[in-house]
């Protein structure tokens, strides 16, 4: 059994319009799977539908964390049992700086996954943590005491996001469309920072829809996502052969793109 199993999973948008039809796909620590579509495929849906955003209608099959049926929990309950998603675009939220954001997600963490016996993480604990992690994964220390990605660049809200990764220590990591908005050098240092924190402890699911940030992180499996629907599976070469060829060659006889992301 994989650390995060998707089994016949089909999602809808609240008035009912079936975006992801039938999705199977497993993920393991330590393993990072690309899935791969063109635009308006479902990806975006795909990805927030395994958090649990509530716009998104899981109408069939099941999503399991470690074994458990994480189905009908809450996103907040999902992010304490190890589930991350960073955004393709992140909002900003002003008036909490990142310190702040930080330390109090993983207080909520700790106090969730212990039973609510763990006490808040010291501020000398968490100030060495938070630091040692800027500096490992190159995000500007400056960072810290502005407000959550208020007039930030696409960088820096990228690098933000996989220093909440580092700290919050989650098990699987869901990438929608982490490339998006940076430039070659703010591609390179966040590709880093992903391939740092996958190991033993984090297994991680890359969507995308070009191989771009794939250039950087290699994955183990490459799935290709059709009409809400994975048409092709294989190893890294199948990024190249989609870049070579195109998604055309992948649409079964009868799949249409839905128009949703």
């Amino acid at each position: 059994m994989a650390l995060l199993e998707l089994r016949n999973l089909h999602v809808a948008l609240e008035d009912g319009t079936e975006i992801v039809k039938g999705v199977d796909l497993g993920v393991d620590s330590g393993e990072v799977h690309a899935v791969m579509g063109p635009n308006g495929s479902g990806k975006s849906t795909l990805a927030y539908a395994v958090m649990g955003h509530p716009a998104y209608e899981i109408t069939e099959g099941q999503i399991l964390l470690d074994g458990e049926d994480v189905t009908e929990l809450a996103a907040d309950e999902r992010a304490q049992r190890g589930l991350f998603l960073a955004f393709q675009y992140p909002h900003a939220v002003p008036g909490v700086t990142v310190t702040s954001f930080l330390r109090s997600a993983i207080n909520a963490i700790r106090k969730a996954r212990n039973g609510g016996t763990d006490d808040p993480i010291p501020v000398k604990e968490f100030r060495t943590e938070m630091l040692a992690a800027m500096e490992r994964l190159r995000v500007p220390r400056e960072l810290a005491q502005r407000y959550i990605n208020d007039g930030f660049s696409g960088g820096e809200k990228k690098r933000v996001e996989i220093l909440q990764m580092a700290l919050l220590k989650p098990r699987v990591a869901v990438l929608d469309e982490t490339d998006s908005g940076l430039d070659i050098d703010a591609l390179r240092i966040v590709a880093a920072g992903v391939r740092d924190l996958v190991g033993a402890d984090l297994g991680a699911l890359v969507i995308t829809h070009y191989q771009r940030i794939l250039e950087h992180i290699t994955p183990d499996f490459v799935h290709v996502f059709v009409g809400g629907r994975i048409v092709e599976e294989g190893g890294p070469e199948l990024a190249h052969k989609l870049e070579a060829e195109g998604y055309e060659a992948f649409v079964p006889e009868g799949v249409t793109i839905s128009g949703v992301d």
